[in-house]
């Protein structure tokens, strides 16, 4: 339990850093001021996050490394953040569509949180849900703007959630971890998350005039196992450049 608990707080962890510095290289790019400014404040939040999950993993992680340790110095295998995450920012409709799909299940997954047996886990989730919320009506409120917007961003919204959409099945896979949370009351089964989180994309679709992707369609896995793919590898070289060439360094 001790090892899965440890396994479990690296994926609440790394979802959260992985996406905040997808979204950090947005900054100064945005298609204007205003939106430039919000990713860069969904990612300070999603950064403030992963602090929490990494100072929490750092306690109960079995080699005893703390959360700067955990965050700058593991390799891509050791990373057990969704596919989804770490997928490219590509067009400002692929960070929309990638924001949208994740914002759903992150905020049903820090409501699921909440009743968790272990109260550090409960105490980080209600503090996080309350940002959470907010991206999610954010995110799910852009998917509308552009989908009733112009040809052109219908067009692109559409495929761009087209696109991602094999990445959204690995939110919902049972495997030993998060089967262990669940037996011990510690985090909701993956699947109990699936009817709502298609629900609520299924209503932001119709809203936005779009076709939502079959759920019968093949699915992405091995994020959580630490089985990326290669955009991982290019990510973390930026993000740990600093800890890796200057071992040490404070400022």
């Amino acid at each position: 339990m001790h090892d899965h608990r440890f396994e479990y707080l690296l994926r609440l962890a790394d979802n959260a850093l992985v996406l905040a510095q997808r979204l950090s290289e947005w900054c100064g790019k945005g298609p204007v001021l205003e939106e430039d400014m919000a990713l860069t404040n969904v990612a300070l939040d999603l950064i403030g996050q992963s602090r929490q999950w990494l100072a929490y993993a750092g306690e109960v992680d079995p080699a005893g490394r703390d959360e700067d340790t955990l965050a700058f110095l593991r390799d891509a295998h050791e990373f057990r953040n969704l596919l989804l995450v770490e997928q490219p920012n590509g067009t400002y409709a692929d960070t929309i569509a990638r924001q949208f799909y994740f914002d759903t299940w992150h905020f049903l997954l820090l409501r699921g949180l909440l009743g968790s047996s272990d109260s550090r886990i409960g105490a980080i989730a209600e503090k996080s849900q309350k940002e959470a919320a907010y991206h999610a009506r954010r995110s799910a409120d852009l998917v509308v703007r552009l989908g009733e917007g112009t040809e052109l961003s219908r067009t692109m919204i559409q495929a761009s959630l087209d696109g991602l959409w094999t990445y959204t099945g690995e939110m919902f896979a049972l495997d030993p971890v998060a089967a262990a949370m669940a037996r011990a009351g510690i985090a909701p089964l993956p699947a109990a998350l699936q009817s709502p989180w298609i629900n609520h994309v299924r209503s932001v679709f119709d809203e936005a005039g779009l076709t939502m992707p079959s759920s019968e369609a093949w699915m992405q896995q091995g994020g959580v196992r630490g089985v990326h793919t290669e955009h991982l590898g290019y990510l973390l070289a930026e993000m740990q450049f600093l800890q890796r060439a200057y071992p040490g360094a404070q400022w």
